[in-house]
């Protein structure tokens, strides 16, 4: 492939602890996500799923390797950026699997916000919304609150939110869990559609088995080490 790796990590570890209570969370774990892809993380409660997501979304601090976000060393050994907010805003969408909608605020002020939280003003914000509002096929919903979409509509609202900045990546932490298998499609279809268009990213941990033939690779971490991928998922 001849594009240079979006997500890029080398020799990550995380543990938790010290002496006898240590736990490694994460172990040596190399990994390169190329534009336009989408791959799954899976595996067992206490793999180290979510701690990978955590660690590439810059929440946690691994303990050693190194680490690139769309060709920046970000993290080496120690984080290499001193504002890690902004990091996140400039470079990392996320999804969750309660959609963490802002209760109080409609649906294209959701999306609005975090547009806003980057510099936006709020006419430019309001306008990328509705962008993307139309862009997943929700843009009727534009003034619902949150408690008046369903399941599906929620996650697409997320969705939309997670891309207002144009971030490169994607993370998804368990984004279908909640919903049924159609609805669960809709969204990851929604989630190729933006990997493919937009060149993101897009890496979603999940134990939903309905959804593995949607993915590009899905990798398995077992013990907090990285198992090599099945060919593309059938």
């Amino acid at each position: 492939m001849s594009e240079e790796p979006v997500v890029s990590l080398k020799a990550i570890g995380k543990h938790f602890g010290e002496g006898a209570t240590r736990v490694d969370a994460l172990r040596d774990i190399a990994l390169d996500v190329f534009p336009g892809t989408v791959i799954g993380l899976r595996g067992p409660s206490g793999s180290g799923k979510s701690t990978l997501l955590n660690v590439i979304g810059c929440i946690t601090e691994p303990n050693s390797g190194s680490m690139w976000l769309n060709g920046e060393l970000v993290y080496d050994d120690k984080w290499l950026r001193s504002d890690l907010r902004g990091l996140r805003l400039e470079k990392i969408g996320f999804i969750f699997q309660s959609h963490n909608l802002l209760p109080f605020l409609n649906a294209w002020e959701n999306v609005a916000i975090a547009r806003i939280l980057a510099g936006a003003t709020k006419a430019q914000a309001r306008a990328r919304a509705l962008e993307l509002l139309d862009y997943l096929g929700v843009s009727h919903r534009k003034d619902a609150m949150p408690g008046q979409l369903s399941g599906g509509e929620a996650q697409r609202i997320a969705i939309a939110r997670a891309m207002a900045n144009d971030p490169r990546i994607i993370l998804a932490d368990e984004p279908t869990a909640a919903l049924d298998s159609q609805r669960a499609g809709i969204v990851m279809d929604l989630m190729r559609k933006v990997a493919e268009e937009r060149r993101t990213a897009v890496i979603v941990v999940t134990h939903d088995e309905k959804i593995f033939n949607r993915f590009d690779h899905i990798f398995a971490l077992r013990d907090g080490m990285l198992e090599a991928p099945a060919a593309k998922a059938a």
